[in-house]
């Protein structure tokens, strides 16, 4: 991705913004879910890579720009699913689809929580 948006690479990707993708994001999240719609599985694949290629775009902004990389895209990623699963990665016991996803909306309130404490306390 890097080359691609480099001075000596594709002048398309170099143009790109993140508002200037939304419309391709969508367009490949709807032919992805289309896919699976279908059970279509020989196109899958490829869409998913299309996808991820959104991703790697908009982290590539992101990168060039100093904010953050694929990596930190990649562990943020990682610790979200630790955080959102005790019953996998911790001690909590739960049985049901349903307790998880109850489990599951309680941790993300309290995310959003913290996530407003932390914006005041900087702001």
């Amino acid at each position: 991705m890097a080359r691609l948006r480099s001075p000596r690479g594709c002048p398309w990707d170099r143009a790109q913004t993140h508002l200037s993708l939304i419309r391709f994001l969508r367009a490949e999240s709807r032919e992805l879910a289309a896919a699976l719609r279908r059970g279509a599985w020989h196109e899958i694949e490829d869409e998913l890579g299309d996808v991820l290629l959104q991703v790697l775009l908009h982290a590539q902004i992101e990168s060039e720009r100093g904010r953050f990389d694929i990596q930190d895209v990649a562990r943020s990623q990682y610790r979200k699913l630790v955080r959102r699963h005790p019953h996998v990665f911790g001690g909590r016991k739960l049985s049901s689809a349903g307790a998880v996803l109850a489990n599951w909306k309680t941790i993300k309130a309290r995310e959003r929580r913290q996530r407003g404490r932390d914006v005041a306390a900087r702001g």
